[in-house]
């Protein structure tokens, strides 16, 4: 069970509510969200959508951010075209700043298995966007454990200031932690996490 599966008590049979969601007008790449917020895919067919948002991951780092929000939309894809597409966007944060996007076990600490899908970039206004292209709706790892292979479900996301030092703004100088959630092994404190909208998604 994956991200968008973990979604089933927001949307009926986990899709159903996509017809009522509002909107951009815009291109997702290879999928254009229409008037009314469907996802159709450029051969015509209709791609199945759900849409959900993450919250700051603690009540201080909330109240740095007052106004912040982190909406994920995701087009079921992947039976078409062999990729979901992923799409998040940041309005009301930190400006000029970089964050890491996970998949994950377990939404927050000690997070569990985790899969790095993306990065998503502020800009001057703190509003930043980006485009991904994986499997969610099924995301899992697998690993050795002894002689046994164990299977995960990665039905969270969580975000990451990419640089330790992204967190000053509101945790002070050197305060925050360093932490392995970037492709350089040195990042800061998760920032963002899916625990509120997605609380029946697969836990321990």
């Amino acid at each position: 069970m994956g991200v968008v599966k973990g979604l089933a008590l927001l949307t009926v049979g986990a899709v159903a509510g996509a017809a009522a969601f509002v909107g951009y007008g815009a291109m997702y790449g290879d999928v254009e969200l229409d008037k009314v917020g469907n996802y159709t895919s450029t051969g015509g067919k209709k791609a199945e959508v759900v849409k959900f948002k993450l919250a700051p991951s603690s009540e201080q780092l909330a109240k740095c951010m007052p106004k912040v929000k982190v909406d994920v939309s995701v087009a079921l894809e992947t039976d078409v075209k062999g990729f979901d597409v992923f799409d998040v966007r940041v309005s009301g944060g930190p400006a000029n700043t970089a964050f890491t996007v996970f998949l994950l076990e377990v939404p927050a600490a000690p997070f569990g298995a985790a899969e790095y899908v993306g990065d998503v970039f502020t800009d001057k206004y703190g509003k930043g966007r980006t485009e991904l292209r994986v499997i969610a709706e099924e995301a899992f790892s697998s690993t050795l454990v002894g002689k046994e292979r164990v299977r995960k479900e990665l039905g969270h996301v969580g975000m990451w200031f990419a640089d330790p030092a992204g967190d000053d703004f509101c945790l002070g100088a050197g305060q925050g932690p360093v932490t392995p959630f970037d492709g350089d092994n040195e990042a800061g404190v998760q920032v963002f996490n899916s625990a509120p909208s997605l609380p029946k998604a697969p836990l321990p």
